[in-house]
């Protein structure tokens, strides 16, 4: 409420100082439609929001927040007349709740979510590797709200400590934490046990926890689009891979070309003088091109900046060789975390991610996108193994999830992971996070819609 309050606050002093001539009185009457907002919010499930995935929560807010200024627009317009309100400040106003909630919330989340008293307790039915991976995401992720607490495991061979949290014994205490703990959200992860045994478990602590999140035998095929649906009695779980579908990519496209050409626009003068920059700091070209590997597996070439040397593969090689130690390092991940070749412009550059500014021109081409998997080199494709297949039906990207994700910290499996996980949960809300994204993140399995 308080983002919202700023955001008109701004709207309507900021048409004070561009000379408008309006009442802040007259807006002032508008403070109980913030009642408005609350209810919209807590109707979409965002109150308090434990659990819900990022990309999820922006699209959310997004569309009640315009929900409700539509709302207002509306209200003013047959109550008091069109001439009553500035349109410019419900434009603004708008725009700038659009912007400020998100980041808010993005707040109060990293300010809250260490906090003890902050979130929803959660037990894990289930000690084995998958309870222990589901917990470890869950603490890279205390924003998210979810709190686990304790494991339940009916195997007595389990050790007393998992994650760092206590086995306390078995799964069929689970009603009694339930009831005297004051729990009302468990995640089963018990991927391997019996059909029959799930099922029980299901059924019989199903009513002990008002929230039950069963993790299944797909345990990292992580989709924010899989839904459950009933086939004539049978579950079933629908995993829809987003940018394979004609729909998405064409929207997906539209968006791509217009807003590379509005970027490249008001970037022209900024291009221009990282160009005589790099030309002043080291001989050789401004511009230089890599070929990749694109969309259908086609190589195409993707202009940058120059960030190196130029005999960069001299230096390398030389470098390597006086440093055997990191000739591991660069085979495994292709990357090194000082890299020799990088002049002292191209650092800058590479840290501002600037040197990517001239791939606009590959995404107006229609060979690469905005946001999407990171372009490889075709002695890569093997690392990809089964998920080249996919990583192939789609655009590269000139930054991603594996971009925002740590950099240098990320594995190449990891990188791979992100990519693919990119492929099957596109949606306009995750593109608009990660151009957003304010600090580094780590993507995880999402493990609930819902809230305690």
């Amino acid at each position: 409420m308080l983002a919202v309050a700023c955001a008109w606050s701004l709207a309507v002093h900021g048409r004070l100082l561009a000379g408008g001539v309006l009442s802040p009185e007259l807006y002032w009457r508008l403070w109980p439609g913030l009642v408005l907002f609350a209810v919209a919010y807590a109707s979409t499930g965002l109150y308090p929001g434990f659990g819900v995935n990022p990309a999820e929560e922006l699209r959310r807010t997004t569309v009640s927040t315009t929900l409700v200024h539509l709302t207002l627009g509306a209200a003013t317009f047959i109550l008091r007349g069109a001439e009553a309100y500035s349109r410019a400040v419900f434009l603004a106003a708008w725009l700038l709740a659009v912007a400020f909630v998100p980041l808010g919330r993005a707040l109060v989340r990293e300010l809250f979510g260490r906090a003890r008293w902050w979130g929803c307790p959660v037990l894990v039915l289930g000690a084995g590797r998958t309870g222990e991976m589901v917990v470890r995401a869950l603490q890279r992720r205390p924003g998210l709200g979810l709190k686990p607490v304790a494991f339940l495991d009916d195997d007595p061979a389990k050790p007393a400590r998992v994650a760092g949290l206590p086995v306390v014994g078995g799964v069929d205490m689970a009603p009694r934490m339930a009831r005297e703990a004051g729990i009302g959200y468990a995640i089963v992860a018990m991927p391997g046990v019996d059909r029959d045994r799930l099922l029980e478990v299901v059924d019989r602590y199903g009513r002990a926890f008002p929230h039950l999140l069963v993790i299944p035998d797909l345990f990292g095929l992580s989709s924010l689009w899989a839904a459950a649906r009933d086939v004539d009695g049978v579950l079933a779980l629908e995993v829809r891979q987003r940018l394979l579908l004609r729909g998405p990519r064409t929207v997906k496209r539209a968006l791509d070309f217009a807003a590379a050409l509005l970027v490249g626009l008001v970037a022209a003068p900024l291009v221009a003088l990282i160009a005589l920059a790099v030309k002043l700091d080291s001989p050789g070209p401004a511009l230089f091109t890599q070929t990749r590997i694109g969309r259908g597996g086609r190589p195409f070439r993707a202009w940058k900046f120059r960030t190196m040397v130029r005999d960069a593969e001299h230096v390398l090689e030389r470098y390597l060789r006086d440093h055997p130690e990191l000739r591991r390092e660069w085979e495994r991940d292709q990357k090194l975390r000082h890299d020799p070749r990088i002049t002292r412009v191209g650092r800058f550059l590479r840290r501002t991610s600037l040197d990517e500014l001239p791939q606009l021109w590959n995404v107006l081409r229609g060979e690469m996108s905005l946001v999407g998997p990171r372009p490889i080199v075709q002695e890569e494709v093997p690392k990809y193994g089964p998920r080249f297949t996919l990583y192939a039906q789609v655009l590269r990207g000139i930054t991603g999830l594996w971009q925002v994700s740590g950099r240098n910290d990320t594995s190449y499996e990891e990188r791979v992971a992100l990519d693919a996980y990119y492929v099957r949960n596109w949606s306009v809300w995750l593109d608009k996070k990660v151009h957003g994204w304010p600090r580094r993140a780590a993507v995880v399995v999402i493990l609930s819609r819902r809230t305690c």
